[in-house]
């Protein structure tokens, strides 16, 4: 007997298949059962006909309550009309492994509040909606690094234990290193610098941490970014990489994960319509431009996430704001030498709300202006003695950027909070499950 994943069930139509998985969901009309099944591909309808099988199937199928695992034996039939995947199975046999308790399952099929759902997200995961986004994330990560593989980039993994800071001292979390103080990573770009100067362009693809008490939509404490490193290479160039990166792996998603975007709804045309080159504002630009429409945000400030959305509804599609004052920007960014006030820098905000999802640009290469920057940043000279002996030793202009993976799912998702673009999310209030 044929052993099938519902995602090829296709393949198999007019052929007698297994399918090993869970009930989802189950209905009884008389001598007829209709059984959602799933196996972690897909889900399917299932029929049980009472005068087509054995009392034993007709009985399990009876006893079998949401998320008992089975094991479904039974023709593939194509129609149009069956829910999911466009297929139903004729059942000829089914076993029931586990049968969990009648109505003792947490997530039943009505409405439960966000708290609840995540507190079960252990089991939030087998649903629908949450099956699918985990699908388009596997695409994401896989996109990723194709991408870079294919243009001859190194994959470098980068310590998540660090002794220093990257982005300022205020968001790390800090942990006991036998009898030394360290730090959980915020970034890995520091590493992929070094790793830069030996191997050429390199990116890592890993999880890091901010221990920023934000409780935004758009934040969580943990979570994975991929962060390339070029040498050799200046803003604009760093800037065609980007917006080549990200519209691929939004291309690859249409492609692969149709369904799963169509299943949670997702406005297809809008991202059709991301196509490299994406549009390119100055952060003095921004300004003035956010000023028009109703902002409050003057020439220093950083955007805050009105100004985010705002600039995202106005371009309808990825937009770069570049050159953003040095002032607010991490130490390690590059003044422009024709204007040291701001830097050689950019952000790459998506539309529809979802805010920045890359940041990136030159790092400063010179010895003396990052000792400079160093000591500004009020940040421990000794840490970073590595760090700046890639300025002494053959230092050449180098650049990257880094892209927040569950940002990216939940633009791509449509999802309300990038929380549900992790399988697990951590955030100030949540460590558990």
């Amino acid at each position: 007997m044929t052993t099938a994943q519902i995602e090829s069930i296709g393949q198999h139509n007019g052929q007698t298949v297994t399918l090993q998985g869970w009930l989802y969901n189950k209905r009884k009309a008389g001598q007829l059962m209709f059984l959602i099944v799933r196996d972690g591909t897909g889900f399917i309808q299932s029929v049980v006909f009472k005068k087509e099988v054995d009392e034993a199937t007709w009985e399990a199928a009876k006893e079998a309550t949401q998320e008992s695992s089975v094991i479904v034996t039974g023709v593939v039939r194509k129609d149009d009309r069956a829910p999911y995947c466009g297929y139903e199975l004729g059942v000829q046999k089914l076993e029931l492994l586990q049968k969990v308790p009648p109505e003792s399952y947490p997530i039943s099929h009505k409405e439960h509040g966000p708290d609840f759902l995540l507190e079960n997200r252990h089991l939030w995961l087998r649903t629908p909606s949450q099956m699918a986004t985990m699908r388009i994330r596997h695409e994401v990560m896989a996109a990723s690094r194709d991408f870079f593989n294919q243009r001859g980039f190194i994959n470098v993994d980068a310590p998540i234990i660090t002794a220093n800071a990257a982005e300022g001292t205020t968001t790390l979390f800090e942990i006991d290193y036998f009898d030394d103080k360290a730090y959980l990573s915020q970034t890995g770009q520091l590493y992929m610098e070094a790793a830069a100067l030996a191997l050429g362009n390199v990116y890592c693809l890993g999880p890091v941490f901010r221990a920023e008490k934000s409780k935004t939509r758009k934040h969580l404490t943990e979570f994975w970014m991929i962060e390339p490193e070029m040498t050799y290479i200046d803003l604009d160039d760093n800037l065609k990489i980007q917006e080549e990166y990200v519209a691929y792996v939004v291309q690859r998603v249409l492609q692969n994960r149709a369904s799963e975007l169509k299943f949670l709804e997702r406005d297809l045309s809008k991202l059709e319509s991301i196509t490299a080159p994406f549009p390119r504002i100055a952060y003095d630009e921004a300004v003035t431009l956010l000023q028009s429409m109703g902002s409050e945000i003057q020439w220093g400030d950083d955007l805050g996430a009105p100004d985010e959305t705002l600039l995202g509804e106005h371009f309808q599609k990825p937009v770069f704001v570049h050159r953003f004052p040095t002032a607010i920007k991490a130490f390690y960014m590059k003044p422009d030498p024709e204007r040291p006030e701001v830097v050689l820098g950019a952000d790459l905000i998506a539309p529809d709300g979802y805010g920045e999802i890359i940041g990136g640009g030159q790092r400063i290469d010179d010895y003396d202006l990052l000792v400079q920057r160093i000591e500004e940043h009020k940040l421990p000279l000794e840490a970073f003695d590595w760090y700046l002996d890639l300025r002494k030793y053959g230092s050449v202009p180098h650049g990257g950027f880094g892209l927040g993976i569950e940002r990216l799912v939940a633009w791509l998702a449509g999802a309300p909070h990038v929380r549900e673009s992790s399988p697990f999310p951590r955030t100030i209030y949540r460590i558990k499950p």
